[in-house]
């Protein structure tokens, strides 16, 4: 396994999520009710929201230069309140109910543990590391 985080793994999970998302869309109308399927669907949408704006926030303050505190205030302003707070509202619809809410949340961590998942089994992070020192070595 390779020591640096990759961070372009959180975009690929987070396009991945939403082409899941846009798959299940036309499905989860044909097969469950529309508000089962809007309520996986805003769930999966305010999972992918939150995980954008956690990264976001995660890069401005931990940076090689410091932190740019503007930027991570700014974004602490609108994540926890405004993003919270809708969340709350989802779980007041009552046409939603919480655990489809949670099925959509949760999607966005299934992809990412089955994204991990195919990178050890295929051994990815181990075929770069060797490369790596193969290219050292010459």
């Amino acid at each position: 396994m390779t020591n640096k985080f990759d961070l372009s793994f959180l975009d690929r999970s987070l396009k991945t999520t939403g082409i899941l998302l846009l798959i299940f869309l036309p499905f989860g109308f044909y097969y469950f009710s529309s508000f089962v399927t809007l309520a996986i669907f805003t769930g999966g949408i305010w999972g992918m929201v939150n995980l954008i704006f956690l990264s976001a926030l995660v890069r401005s303050t931990l940076r090689s230069e410091g932190a740019d505190k503007f930027r991570a205030v700014s974004l602490l302003l609108i994540k926890f309140p405004l993003l919270y707070l809708s969340g709350y509202f989802l779980l007041k619809v009552p046409q939603f109910e919480a655990y489809h809410l949670l099925i959509g949340f949760t999607s966005l961590f299934g992809v990412i543990f089955l994204k991990v998942l195919g990178r050890l089994f295929l051994a990815l992070d181990e075929n770069n590391q060797t490369d790596e020192h193969l290219q050292k070595a010459l």
